[in-house]
C-alpha cells in the first residue's frame, strides 16, 4: 500500500478501536436500544439523499440490516450496558471471525481447514479463562454471552454480505447507508417495550454533549468514514493485505479503555486475551504459513 493508504487504514483501525470507549460514554446517558435507534438514524439521514441506492432485492437489504446492524449492535450495546467492559468487548467481538468460518462451512459448504479448528480451539480456551473471572471483575457472564451473540450476528451478516457480493455489484458505503434505514424501527420498538417511553423521553431530554457527541462519532466516524474508507482500501488492494489490520482493533480497544476509562485486567484475564489474540492470528495467517511450509 502507498503511504497515504497506510495512514488511511491506520486511521480507520484507530477509529474502530476507540469506538468502544465512545459506546461506553454514550451508554452512560442513553439506554442501549435507544442508542442503537439514534445511531442508525444518524447514519441513514441525511446520507440517503446523497448516496445512490444499492441495486439489490429488498430481502437482501433487510437480511444485512437485521444481522450486521440491528442484531450485532442491539446485543453489543446491551452487553456493555449490563457489565461488559469496553476493552474486553472490543476483543470478544472479534469472535465474529470464528462464527464466519463456522457459518461458511454450514451454509456455503466451505471446507474447514486444520488451522481454522486450531484457532477456534485456542480462542475458546481464552474465552473460557475470561468467563472464569466474571465473578471477580466488572465483567458479567450475561455481558460475555451477549457479546458472543453479537459476534455471531456479525458472522451471519458477513455470510449475507458475501452472498450479496457474489450476485450483485454493490458499493459498501451504499449498502451501509441504505440498510441503516431499517434498524431504527426494530430498535425503537424494542426500546419502547423494554426500556419504556418514560426512560426514552427522559434520556433524550436529559442527555448532554457527551451522549450527542458519542452519537455523532458512532454514526459519522466509526460508520460512514470507517466503512467508506475501508471499502475503498478493499477495492484497491487484496483482502489478504488489508483484512489482517483489523487485528489491531482489539489492541487499540483494550489500550484506549485502559488509558481513558481506567479499565484493568488481572493475570488470568490477560492470559485469556493472549489466547484469543493467538487464535485470531492463526485464523488469519494460518493458510499462508501452511502454504509457505509446503513450498519449502
Amino acid at each position: 500500500m502507498s503511504q497515504k493508504d497506510w495512514g488511511l487504514a491506520l486511521l480507520v483501525v484507530l477509529a474502530w478501536g476507540v469506538n468502544f470507549v465512545v459506546i461506553r460514554w454514550g451508554l452512560d446517558q442513553l439506554p442501549p436500544l435507544l442508542l442503537g435507534a439514534l445511531r442508525f438514524s444518524l447514519v441513514a439521514l441525511p446520507a440517503v439523499f446523497f448516496v445512490k441506492r444499492p441495486k439489490l432485492p429488498l430481502r437482501w437489504l433487510i437480511s444485512y440490516a437485521m444481522t450486521i446492524s440491528f442484531g450485532q449492535f442491539a446485543l453489543l450495546f446491551s452487553a456493555m450496558y449490563v457489565g461488559m467492559p469496553a476493552g474486553l468487548a472490543s476483543l470478544v467481538l472479534q469472535a465474529q471471525m470464528f462464527f464466519t468460518i463456522l457459518f461458511a462451512g454450514l451454509f456455503l459448504n466451505e471446507a474447514w481447514r486444520a488451522h481454522h479448528l486450531l484457532s477456534m480451539l485456542i480462542a475458546a480456551c481464552g474465552l473460557g479463562l475470561l468467563a472464569s473471572q466474571s465473578g471477580d471483575t466488572a465483567m458479567t457472564v450475561t455481558g460475555l454471552a451477549l457479546t458472543l451473540s453479537a459476534a455471531a450476528c456479525w458472522g451471519a451478516g458477513n455470510i449475507i454480505n458475501r452472498r450479496i457480493s457474489q450476485r450483485y455489484s454493490v458499493p459498501l458505503l451504499s449498502l451501509v447507508v441504505w440498510s441503516a434505514l431499517i434498524p431504527p424501527l426494530p430498535f425503537l420498538a424494542m426500546s419502547w417495550m423494554l426500556e419504556g417511553p418514560t426512560l426514552i423521553a427522559s434520556s433524550i431530554t436529559d442527555s448532554g454533549l457527551q451522549a450527542w457527541g458519542s452519537l455523532v462519532y458512532l454514526a459519522a466516524i466509526a460508520t460512514l468514514f470507517g466503512y467508506s474508507a475501508w471499502g475503498g482500501l478493499l477495492t484497491r488492494y487484496p483482502a489478504a493485505q488489508v483484512a489482517p489490520l483489523t487485528l489491531l482493533v482489539p489492541v487499540i480497544g483494550l489500550f484506549s479503555a485502559w488509558i481513558i476509562l481506567g479499565e484493568t485486567l488481572n493475570l488470568i484475564q490477560g492470559a485469556g486475551i493472549l489466547l484469543i489474540l493467538a487464535g485470531l492470528i492463526i485464523g488469519v495467517f494460518g493458510a499462508r504459513l501452511t502454504r509457505a511450509k509446503a513450498s519449502t
